[in-house]
């Protein structure tokens, strides 16, 4: 499934484990500076990752002959990804086209035997780059062409983060981290340096995201909206990270989920992080089907979605998905957009809405399916693409200007209103 949270796919089962020097395969963390890749020959070879005359070649090596087999496990349909072993057993090789995308998440599928039912994932020893994903670490290469945000070179404002629970919805607990600038957190006490209460907080903006945790730790989403704050594109405003819990049962269409998210997750937002203008919510796969879903429910609670690559299977499109044990109810939610129509609420707003997709994932025709019978629909929907996977930096690398136009767009401009 395209999911952030679903199991890394290949050709047989696989587990983490050391490349053959010794190298452990779960080191390193987040994403590293695309600046520590050295220059490499045009001739021969060299260990690691690299791209040459436009192909990609990779090495692995083997000094001790200590596996029978090695692929490159990565998320697209490449051909043939199998490696040859040298004629001195030293290492392993392989040579591909190169792929459609910017960047290249990757790693190895060893097995100590051709014939083993088992792989194990390394990471690639020789090359530094890390980005962290839902399942740990994989190695990745930048292909000619990629940029990184150019927010990542930003510092961002100082902010911090506070713990909360709402009890008591329909479906348990939900728990959220409400991330926010410094300036927003009250005045400290001279003397204990303790901040004030929600009360003396000052009102601002506030954007609520799925799987939040994760959206702040592996696609940066905190960093780049203190950032944008910090150059004055974005206004002070919060973050309310939403903590999954079940995911897979909260965010399939669940209507008990959408009502404990506007009922009771919005309205104790609403006093503890005091809020001013419309709201916006965000989420990705199955988070940006749940987001539209809240809406679909409670229309008019939100005036802002973000959808990033919303996993809107249908059974005509996503016929490789049907096992899923939610299918029956995401399709049925998809379906109802389509037959419906928009949900009306008296004197509610249709909300704006920004769609992104990879360009390299599966669900980038369900999402072009959807964003067409919400236009058809009349809702004002944007989009943008980037040649990328289904993944937490391809979530990342299109936040700006897709995401700060959306909430631009619902707050105005930082100092627009005395223009």
């Amino acid at each position: 499934m395209d999911s952030p949270h679903s199991a890394p796919s290949g050709d047989a089962p696989v587990t983490p484990g050391s490349a053959p020097d010794g190298t452990d395969a779960g080191a390193g963390s987040g994403t590293d500076s695309i600046d520590h890749l050295e220059p490499v020959s045009e001739t021969a070879f060299e260990p690691g990752a690299h791209v040459v005359d436009g192909r990609l070649r990779f090495r692995l090596e083997d000094p001790d002959r200590a596996l029978g087999s090695v692929h490159l496990w990565n998320e697209l349909d490449l051909p043939d990804t199998a490696f040859t072993r040298l004629d001195d057993g030293s290492a392993w090789e392989l040579e591909l086209p190169r792929p459609p995308v910017g960047r290249l998440e990757y790693m190895y599928a060893a097995r100590e035997s051709a014939d083993d039912e088992h792989a194990t994932l390394l990471l690639d020893p020789a090359n530094p780059l890390r980005v962290g994903g839902a399942f740990g670490d994989h190695s990745w290469l930048p292909l000619p062409g990629y940029e990184e945000p150019r927010w990542l070179a930003i510092e961002p404002v100082p902010g911090t983060i506070r713990h909360e629970s709402i009890a008591d919805t329909p479906v348990g607990t939900i728990d959220v981290e409400i991330w926010e600038p410094e300036s927003l957190t009250g005045a400290a006490d001279e003397v204990s340096g303790e901040r004030s209460g929600a009360h003396e907080r000052p009102d601002a903006p506030l954007l609520l995201t799925h799987d939040g945790p994760e959206m702040a730790t592996l696609a940066g989403l905190t960093h780049y909206i203190g950032a944008l704050i910090a150059t004055g594109e974005l206004p002070p405003m919060r973050v309310a990270l939403l903590v999954p819990g079940a995911r897979d049962e909260r965010y399939a269409a669940n209507d008990d989920y959408a009502d404990a998210l506007a009922l009771h997750v919005v309205p104790h937002l609403r006093e503890t992080a005091p809020t001013s203008g419309p709201l916006a919510l965000m989420g990705a796969s199955l988070g940006g089907l749940s987001a539209l879903h809240a809406h679909w429910r409670h229309p008019g609670v939100f005036a802002g979605l973000h959808l990033a690559s919303g996993s809107f299977f249908t059974p005509s499109l996503d016929p490789q998905e049907s096992g899923y044990s939610r299918w029956s109810e995401v399709t049925g939610f998809v379906a109802q957009v389509g037959a419906d129509g928009p949900p009306a609420r008296k004197g509610a707003a249709t909300p704006a809405i920004s769609m992104v997709c990879g360009t390299a994932e599966e669900n980038l025709a369900n999402n072009l399916h959807m964003r067409d019978v919400l236009r058809g629909q009349g809702f004002a929907v944007s989009w943008g693409t980037v040649a990328d996977t289904h993944c937490y930096t391809c979530w990342r690398d299109l936040f700006d200007p897709h995401l700060t136009q959306l909430l631009t767009g619902l707050w105005g401009e930082p100092g627009s209103e005395g223009r």
